[in-house]
């Protein structure tokens, strides 16, 4: 069987067009060729397949079997293609490959997700790696050049390598649910009986803040590795904990946990920052989407 070879770009583009428009004619317009280009482009691509892929017998060309499956991976093909072109021109642009982001768990998701719907329509040649972590993790990410930058919250000490940029504070509410002891006092609740009472306090794995504890006030705690698990936890009675206002918003309007009044403060701001490494330059996406995510929680910081 000879080799038919590939089909040029330019053979594909034809053949999804004409499929597309329903007629030679309508496809030479949208392309804006001359139809006899368009009918030979065609001729071409089924003599290089030894296929006819147009049925020509009636008034307006349809699709045979066999065109109808090369369809779609002329589609595919092209596509390719397309993002291949893209990417070549991005690395000319000195754009970058791909991202390797952190982020903060105590960071509103929703934010995030709206910044990052504007890079994926900005960047769609660039990949995205988003590293989720607590407390000194993101300097950590930063630090081991594991992440390009992260959103994370400022250390008591920070390393010299480190620039912080600070951005504003997540709300923080102490919760616990309907059914728990913290729950049902009807006065501010005491130290004591916070010392006392189960906390669950989200794990810190990075080695800069290890033996820190960070508003940690009873004597017994369940930790956790996962802010969605120590959700969980709360929502299920096991003990009280601090948690982004954000994010049991929905919680606390339900009943399904309550905010509690603790003597100690009804709330504390945990402040976030851009943590970068002093001796790097941030691409061009990097800097767009730090500055991006910079503007946006700033902007949530001072909503009331």
């Amino acid at each position: 069987m000879p080799d038919v070879g590939f089909p040029s770009f330019e053979q594909l583009q034809v053949l999804i067009t004409v499929a597309d428009t329903g007629s030679f004619s309508a496809a030479a317009r949208r392309l804006n060729r001359a139809q006899s280009v368009i009918s030979y482009a065609v001729a071409q691509l089924e003599e290089q397949l030894g296929l006819a892929v147009f049925d020509r017998s009636g008034r307006i060309p349809q699709l045979t079997e066999g065109g109808r499956a090369l369809l779609a991976d002329a589609r595919r093909a092209t596509a390719s293609l397309d993002a291949l072109r893209a990417r070549a021109s991005a690395f000319q642009q000195g754009i970058e490959a791909e991202l390797r982001v952190g982020i903060d768990v105590m960071v509103p998701v929703g934010t995030v997700v709206h910044v990052l719907e504007a890079f994926a329509s900005r960047f769609p040649t660039v990949g995205l790696r988003l590293c989720m972590e607590a407390l000194g993790g993101i300097a950590e990410l930063v630090m081991g050049e594991n992440c390009d930058f992260g959103i994370g919250t400022e250390l008591t000490a920070m390393p010299d390598t480190i620039r912080l940029q600070p951005i504003g504070s997540v709300r923080l509410v102490p919760v616990a649910a309907p059914n728990h002891a913290l729950s049902r006092s009807q006065e501010p609740v005491g130290r004591e009986a916070v010392r006392d009472a189960t906390q669950i306090v989200l794990s810190d794995r990075s080695a800069l803040t290890k033996g820190q504890d960070i508003a940690v006030l009873s004597l017994r705690t369940w930790r956790v590795g996962d802010l969605g698990a120590k959700h969980a936890l709360l929502r299920a009675g096991l003990g009280w904990g601090n948690m982004p206002a954000l994010m049991v918003a929905e919680d606390l309007a339900s009943g399904r946990l309550v905010q509690l009044a603790l003597r100690e403060g009804r709330s504390y701001d945990y402040p976030l920052g851009l943590i970068r490494r002093g001796d790097r330059l941030l691409g061009p996406a990097a800097g767009w989407l730090a500055d991006e995510l910079v503007q946006a929680l700033s902007r949530l910081s001072q909503e009331p």
